[in-house]
């Protein structure tokens, strides 16, 4: 079973930056589409970026232009970089790797946009 580890959270001012890495462990993690969400205290999860096996991106609108997802299967890691940082982009944000019946979340990390 794949596990999920994400780190490169932390605090940061508006309009800075921060990349998140989320490393897998166990085996077909090329297969998976991986995903990040977050969700913000009183608010419900939702998809921040997902990358396909064959590297198709889909990104929420409010992310679009300023955040990239990206894979490195040589690796095992998925990463989000975050440019143009705003206060509401505060969240914890997760990681998540999907193969049909198979979805693993990691435990997250706080990302923390101060204005």
């Amino acid at each position: 079973q794949v596990q999920l580890v994400e780190s490169g959270g932390g605090l940061v001012q508006s309009g800075g930056s921060l990349r998140l890495s989320c490393a897998a462990s166990g085996s077909l993690f090329s297969d998976y589409t991986m995903g990040w969400y977050r969700q913000a205290p009183g608010k419900q999860r939702e998809l921040v970026a997902a990358i396909t096996r064959g590297g198709n991106t889909n990104y929420a609108d409010s992310v679009k232009g300023r955040f990239t997802i990206s894979r490195d299967n040589a690796k095992n890691t998925v990463y989000l970089q975050m440019n143009s940082l705003k206060p509401e982009d505060t969240a914890v944000y997760s990681c998540n790797a999907n193969l049909g019946i198979i979805n693993r979340w990691g435990q997250g990390t706080q990302v923390t946009v101060s204005s």
